[in-house]
């Protein structure tokens, strides 16, 4: 059986605090944690070989000195890249982590919201996940504290399949995704729906919680967007900012 869903605004810090450090990395998530955010929003794909690693982008490019698709280089290659110094010098020498890292410095302080990129990149990611949370422990003591999310509705279907007792969520971001027809087939298999800002109404907010489920919409980057959210009694914010939500 899947765990209750907590009733109470929950703050996510997308990428962790990535308003002030450099995104998906460990010194960001670091302050997410010292910000008191309720969970971590992070991204992972697949390394050459066969490592998760927690990166946005299918390419370095952005966020790294590196140049190149994520799946061409091994965990050790990525690794040697600066992921910091792109955001602010101060922050030079940063790292990709992997997954695992982040769950050991996760474990029992905040939870975690992952989101599973480009899975058709990557055959197997969801099974990889799933073996990464048990060799974990990551459900052993609170299992509503991870959530898996896609915009992939395949590989959303695919963990869940895996890992049945995991939240799961559907990442939306075209109207088309939140009429009501629409939204009746998502809550059939996903917890949460999660929107971007500009589909939150009220009526949307309304079906979801009559259908029994929950939405965070995302991202948050202005202290003026958290009140109107409050007021249309959204779940939880996704934001860069976890100190904009009191």
């Amino acid at each position: 059986m899947k765990p209750a869903i907590n009733k109470k605004i929950i703050v996510i810090a997308h990428r962790g605090a990535a308003g002030y450090a450099p995104e998906n990395t460990m010194a960001s998530f670091q302050l997410a944690i010292e910000m008191k955010a309720d969970f971590l929003e992070l991204d992972i794909q697949l390394t050459k070989d066969g490592q998760l690693v927690v990166i946005h982008d299918t390419e370095v490019d952005r966020t790294s000195n590196g140049r190149g698709k994520v799946l061409d280089f091994t965990m050790a290659q990525l690794s040697e890249l600066d992921a910091g110094s792109w955001f602010n010098a101060k922050f030079e020498g940063e790292r990709m982590p992997t997954l695992s890292e982040v769950f050991d410095l996760c474990k029992g302080k905040i939870g975690i919201l992952i989101e599973i990129k480009a899975p058709w990149l990557y055959p197997g990611i969801e099974q990889k996940l799933a073996e990464e949370l048990r060799a974990h422990g990551m459900l052993d003591e609170d299992p509503a504290s991870i959530i898996v999310q896609s915009f992939d509705q395949s590989s959303v279907k695919r963990f869940s399949a895996i890992m049945p007792q995991v939240l799961v969520g559907l990442l939306v971001y075209q109207s088309e995704d939140v009429t009501a027809e629409k939204l009746q087939e998502t809550v059939v298999y996903a917890d949460y729906v999660n929107p971007s800002l500009n589909l939150v109404t009220k009526s949307f907010i309304d079906t979801i919680h009559a259908l029994g489920k929950k939405t965070t919409p995302w991202t948050v980057r202005s202290a003026a967007e958290v009140p109107p959210l409050l007021d249309l009694n959204v779940d939880g914010i996704i934001t860069d900012y976890p100190d904009y939500v009191k």
